[in-house]
């Protein structure tokens, strides 16, 4: 079977998987909302890059590797947990409306490609997909490289459609008691995305 036959259903995974809420569309969204579009742009684009690669390293010999010493992948599970919680505990405490302002900051590039490495909805569908849309004996760097593209096309598509969501709701959070009543939602969403790492 060839990559361009598995190019349909791939597509379409790579549009259930991404489009949906997770980690990293709370963090945009909460961060588009706060900071505005433009300001979230390093975000959007470290989240991509770092999703890209990620499902990049997985398909060229991490995967095996995380099965041969398990306890790596544990360890950068419970990592994902503590930065996951620290990124909530950033989300909640952000306001850009109070005279704090000039010291808020939105996550960095660089933040938001670790946090996609630790991203446990992120390492779910980037196996899955090379799991379920690669084939044995065929070209593994062609096949990585067209599932890392289709999900991390995906990823970018769904990342900005939820910064632009969350730049337009910005104008209904023009008082503080609202804008806070926001963050800590999506703080508190980005804490509930947890729940499948240890279901």
């Amino acid at each position: 079977m060839g990559e361009s036959i598995l190019l349909g259903p791939l597509v379409l995974f790579a549009a259930a998987m991404c489009l949906t809420p997770g980690p990293n569309v709370v963090m945009v969204t909460a961060s588009a909302a706060n900071f505005g579009f433009r300001r979230t742009i390093p975000q959007i684009v470290g989240i991509t890059l770092g999703f890209g690669a990620m499902i990049m390293m997985a398909g060229l010999g991490l995967a095996g590797l995380f099965q041969t010493e398990p306890r790596l992948h544990s360890a950068l599970k419970y990592a994902g947990v503590a930065y996951l919680l620290y990124l909530a505990w950033r989300i909640a405490r952000a306001d850009a409306v109070s005279g704090n302002a000039a010291r808020a900051n939105p996550i960095t590039f660089l933040e938001a490609m670790l946090f996609t490495w630790v991203n446990p909805k992120g390492w779910v569908t980037a196996m899955g997909a090379l799991a379920a849309y690669t084939t044995v004996g065929g070209d593994l760097l062609l096949q990585t490289s067209v599932v890392a593209c289709v999900l991390a096309a995906a990823c970018f598509l769904s990342v900005v459609v939820w910064a632009a969501f969350g730049a337009t709701i910005a104008r209904l959070l023009g008082n503080r008691r609202a804008r806070a009543a926001f963050n800590g939602s999506m703080a508190g969403l980005l804490v509930a995305s947890l729940v499948p790492v240890f279901w």
